[in-house]
């Protein structure tokens, strides 16, 4: 049976320009230009003869029928997104996709996956650091770790740790301030900013640290970084002090490159969420890694 079907690349841009609401966000979520997407979406309605967007002076908006379109779009797309994935599985059932924030996997999930080889050689892993809502079909991911409370609808979830914040500076910079006994004493140091603090609801930040004691801090949030990793690299290297969760200190800890102020740590509102599809139980290689990284979640905890 011949099937006359519209171009597939036009598809894609218009079905995402459509669940965006537009054509600038579309292009950054399929790294190409506005203009690109705009040029798909013009192909399609070429194809359809069909208006599907109606342009505005500041943007645009879907007509009815691009309505229709899209809605009848995604369960299509969904579908062909997963027998996909389950099909390129097949073909390579040791590959493990796992994505993490940027920090947890350069601080605690790489220093940990020479054990992996060693206990499941079977397994090759390809590691993702994203920030971003995981679309676990539309990104070819079998499991995510996120920074979260849940709960996750219709994902599998295991709590790997809690946050516990501590001050962390380098061993010299801890010898060199000899009056940096108390807390308080903290207000005439250096202060390093997580900028990660100032993006998410209620995590610890300074301010927040810093009142668990009886602190009050107003002080401006300079020097900031970006990552969590880079806010520990300035402090490994002499710069000031840093609050940081415990995941991602422990391996510097170990290696005496940072090094605790004080014995007290803060809980934070958030956990580590080990986070996958209900079907990827079935997959031997996604078994095994989750039931691994639980493991060394536990053996983190404990220490």
């Amino acid at each position: 049976m011949h099937y006359r079907l519209p171009p597939l690349p036009a598809i894609r841009a218009f079905e995402t320009a459509a669940r965006h609401g537009g054509f600038q966000s579309a292009g950054e979520e399929l790294h190409v230009s506005a203009g690109a997407v705009a040029h798909q979406v013009k192909l399609l309605e070429n194809w359809l003869g069909v208006a599907l967007f109606q342009r505005l002076p500041r943007g645009v908006v879907l007509t009815p029928a691009g309505r229709q379109y899209a809605e009848a779009l995604r369960p299509l797309l969904n579908g062909l997104a997963e027998v996909s994935e389950t099909i390129r599985h097949r073909g390579d059932e040791r590959v493990v996709t796992v994505t993490s924030v940027p920090s947890l996997v350069a601080r605690w999930l790489m220093p940990r996956l020479g054990r992996l080889r060693e206990q499941h050689p079977d397994i090759d892993m390809r590691v993702l650091a994203s920030l971003h809502p995981v679309d676990f079909l539309r990104e070819g991911v079998d499991v995510a770790i996120r920074l979260g409370t849940g709960p996750y609808p219709g994902l599998k979830d295991d709590m790997l740790m809690e946050e516990r914040f501590s001050a962390v500076c380098s061993p010299a910079f801890k010898a060199a301030a000899v009056d940096l006994r108390e807390p308080h004493d903290l207000l005439r140091f250096p202060l390093l900013h997580d900028e990660a603090e100032m993006r998410i609801p209620d995590e610890i930040n300074w301010t927040r640290w810093l009142q668990a004691f009886g602190v009050n801090y107003t002080g401006a949030a300079r020097p900031s970084f970006s990552h969590t990793y880079l806010t520990l690299e300035a402090a490994a290297n002499g710069q000031g002090v840093a609050i940081a969760a415990e995941p991602f200190i422990e391996e510097d800890l170990r290696s005496g490159r940072l090094t605790r102020l004080f014995p007290q740590r803060v809980r934070g509102p958030y956990g580590f969420h080990l986070l996958r599809l209900p079907e990827a139980k079935a997959r031997p290689s996604v078994k095994a890694f989750c039931e691994w990284i639980k493991k060394e979640a536990q053996a983190s905890s404990a220490q």
